[in-house]
């Protein structure tokens, strides 16, 4: 397989994978459409039924028609028989067989009309019973559709929460961070004063003569001698 011809194929999945991700994302809708068009399609067919039990009864109606006629002709036949008018009985009897053969084709019709009046009924019928079962269904994905939603509303306003409730605690960290480090930088600040002021303190007794400034090498030496001494 050459390159474009990977390319073609893994533009196709792309396709693919972008139409799935829209049927996904449109399911419910997609289902709705669906339940409305098998909605539809019942009453297409309860109409097409509706007009089949139309044809079947006129078809009944010629045949009760013709079976007067014949029945009628049969009689004028039997008369001209009476009269020995073997011509006009003959006639007669053509048309009777004119009508008995119409009367067939009625009576096939009707049998036709009946026997796809049934198939259709019971069709009808098990669509009626999938089409229930399947709006049950409908309601119960759609049901459990929003107790998902909302479940996951609540999960996200949860991790929102969390999240908030950690930034305010990192927030509550940094204050009292730089609160005790005020506070240190203003112990220090005390000490050093305090320092300062020591050290000013000493001098002012050093100079008075009330406080010594510390050993000196002369005194260091004069107290060697004396101990030697």
């Amino acid at each position: 397989m050459n390159i474009w011809a990977k390319m073609m194929t893994a533009l196709r999945g792309g396709v693919n994978e972008a139409g799935e991700a829209i049927v996904d994302s449109q399911a419910l809708r997609i289902l709705d459409q669906e339940v409305r068009d098998a909605s539809e399609g019942l009453k297409l067919s309860k109409d097409s039924l509706a007009e089949i039990i139309a044809r079947q009864k006129l078809a009944e109606q010629k045949v009760a028609g013709l079976q007067k006629k014949v029945e009628e002709h049969e009689a004028y036949a039997v008369k001209a028989l009476d009269k020995s008018d073997e011509a006009l009985a003959l006639e007669v009897a053509g048309k009777i067989a004119d009508f008995e053969n119409q009367l067939k084709q009625e009576q096939e019709s009707v049998q036709a009309y009946a026997a796809n009046a049934d198939k259709l009924r019971a069709a009808i019928k098990q669509t009626e019973q999938n089409l229930k079962r399947l709006k049950q269904q409908v309601d119960t994905v759609k049901a459990t559709d929003n107790v998902q939603r909302a479940q996951a509303a609540v999960a996200e306003r949860h991790s929102g929460s969390n999240s908030k409730m950690r930034t305010a605690m990192d927030s509550l960290e940094r204050i009292k961070e730089r609160q005790e480090l005020k506070s240190a930088q203003m112990a220090a600040a005390s000490e050093l004063a305090q320092e300062d002021s020591d050290v000013s303190l000493q001098a002012k007794l050093e100079a008075a003569g009330i406080a010594s400034s510390g050993a000196s090498a002369a005194d260091v030496l004069e107290r060697l001698k004396n101990k030697k001494a």
